[in-house]
């Protein structure tokens, strides 16, 4: 093999890498920036959570897939950043999740509890929402999470302190 051209592939590669150029089309995304968020619900009970966001649409096409847990505290905040009717699935999504579905001013529109992993059935928001938050399956009735409940955070410009 040509030695210039071997150096060249040893230069490109780690470029490629650290550019985030062809990312495993068979694993999970990078870890995404994390950001506070505050779920209120309706009898007062504050509940933090640490939040991936998925800002843009490469972000948010690959979303949670191929991962194998996510975090009680955790999970992943698809902002639109207008409002919009959102339908997800749940392709190469490996573990269920409770699927929260919000207004532009923060209270929560609509759940999709414990969604079935690996389906191509859509779920929608019944409506425009602003973003959705993907959550650990289970942990919206674990912590009594619904409908009307006020989520707290940056894009919604109710951000706690």
């Amino acid at each position: 093999m040509n030695r210039r051209f071997v150096l060249a592939l040893l230069v490109a590669l780690p470029t490629a890498v650290a550019l985030g150029q062809e990312p495993d089309p068979n694993g999970p995304q990078p870890e995404l920036p994390k950001e506070k968020l505050v779920i209120v619900t309706q009898d007062g009970v504050s509940h933090p959570f640490k939040v991936e966001m998925a800002t843009t649409q490469e972000q948010q096409t690959v979303g949670e897939m191929f991962r194998t847990s996510v975090p009680a505290d955790g999970g992943m905040l698809f902002d639109w950043g207008i409002s919009r009717p959102a339908n997800m699935w749940m392709r190469n999504t490996l573990v269920p999740l409770d699927m929260v579905f919000i207004n532009a001013n923060g209270t929560i529109r609509a759940i999709a509890e414990n969604t079935t992993p690996r389906s191509l059935a859509i779920i929608s928001s019944h409506g425009p929402v602003r973003a959705v938050l993907e959550l650990q399956a289970g942990i919206t009735a674990k912590l009594n999470i619904r409908v009307g409940d006020v989520i707290h955070q940056r894009i919604f410009g109710n951000a706690q302190q």
